[in-house]
């Protein structure tokens, strides 16, 4: 269980770009960073809008002086100084994570960087090899894959629990999209323009989410072909989707399928998560984020709460808050942070042994998003093709 004890020997010195006060996700960052005592907020490029941004900053408890205009000012600043930045969140619009990642990089700074990673996998190779060449982590949040509960559906595959995966079923919808964009405010905006957003509007907003969560749960198996169907029901959306359907072939023979929406009217926003196999099934939802269905064929249904004592070693050791209290989405994040922050020690002390066995999402992660983004936009713009997963 992890109760809070810092688990490197000091504090990062962290800095943000964006996450400012009209942003949707920045407190999820800060959130995350600041709980365990392994980040240190010094700094930050927070607003497009600098004097807004300094305010913010400096409500936060950052000096004015480091309260930067944009990214390239806080990395001159920063690396101008023996007690500069180390490690870089950016927390920005689609399109402006490569050059930002890589100016990052280029001055030695580590990365953590919001989903989905860049725009192509090209862009991913460049940027991951750069990241090998200077010895820094590129982290990737992926919201709720540090829940305690997906780790128990981890370990439960592993362990056969399951069988053999037959069928993989996933859902991420929400309905604030329903209406026009008439009066839409700038974050809608922004993610259903090509030029700011990338070549997908939900299934790169949301869907990623899914796909990576189930690359934790299953990791052996691996897609062999797709087939994505997307529309823009609001037409001023189009080219891209507010709405996408996906299935997939895997290599071991089993079937996927995968809905994102932001129209379904009426949805609170939710994900569901459903994995078959030959023996039994589980089905996981942040609706209900405690608890994880169990059910095994020709025996009663269970349900498992999260923090029990009869779960498995790997769910327990990453529960924060123990059964008799809700685990939510600011612990999943609080622990994809220290786990980024645990890379980030270690490639300091060139400790590449800890780092080969150590889970958190990488470069690797963020670069696997994106191709599978690609696979999708390559199926939709054939007419809904199968095509070969590449």
């Amino acid at each position: 269980m992890i109760n809070g004890e810092r688990l490197i020997e000091r504090p990062l010195r962290w800095g943000m770009v964006g996450g400012g006060r009209t942003g949707q996700v920045g407190y999820k960052h800060r959130t995350g960073a600041l709980r365990d005592g392994t980040y240190k907020l010094i700094c930050g490029a927070f607003d497009l809008d600098a004097a807004r941004g300094r305010d913010f900053g400096v409500k936060l408890g950052v000096e004015a002086n480091r309260c930067y205009a944009d990214y390239k000012e806080l990395i001159a600043g920063e690396t101008a100084r023996e007690d500069g930045v180390e490690v870089v969140s950016i927390a920005t619009p689609n399109f402006t994570h490569y050059e930002i990642t890589k100016a990052c990089l280029e001055a030695g700074l580590h990365v953590i960087c919001e989903k989905p990673l860049f725009f192509t996998v090209e862009e991913c190779d460049e940027v991951a090899k750069l990241a090998e060449e200077k010895g820094l982590i590129v982290g990737v949040t992926y919201g709720f894959t540090g829940h305690p509960l997906v780790h128990q559906m981890a370990a439960m595959v592993k362990k056969g629990m399951l069988g053999d995966i037959r069928i993989v079923d996933m859902q991420y919808t929400h309905g604030f999209n329903a209406g026009d964009d008439v009066g839409a405010g700038e974050a809608l905006k922004w993610r259903t323009n090509p030029k700011t957003a990338g070549p997908t509007f939900v299934l790169g907003d949301i869907g990623t989410h899914l796909y990576y969560l189930s690359e934790v749960v299953l990791p052996h198996l691996k897609i062999e072909r797709l087939l994505c169907d997307r529309k823009a029901f609001i037409p001023t959306r189009a080219p891209l989707e507010d709405h996408a359907t996906v299935l997939m072939h895997y290599d071991n023979g089993a079937r996927g399928r995968l809905w994102v929406s932001s129209v379904n009217a009426g949805n609170m926003g939710s994900q569901r998560y459903r994995f078959v196999g030959s023996k039994a099934s589980i089905e996981w939802s942040d609706a209900h984020p405690d608890q994880l269905i169990y059910e095994v064929q020709g025996e009663p249904n269970r349900i498992l709460h999260h923090g029990m004592p009869y779960l498995e070693e790997e769910s327990l050791a990453v529960d924060r808050m123990g059964a008799l209290h809700t685990e939510g989405l600011g612990d999943s994040w609080s622990n994809i942070y220290l786990w980024i922050a645990q890379a980030i020690d270690a490639k300091n002390r060139d400790d590449e042994a800890f780092l080969k066995t150590h889970h958190y999402p990488g470069i690797k992660a963020g670069t696997e998003g994106v191709r599978w983004l690609e696979n999708c936009v390559r199926s939709a713009d054939a007419g809904s093709a199968w095509v070969d997963f590449k």
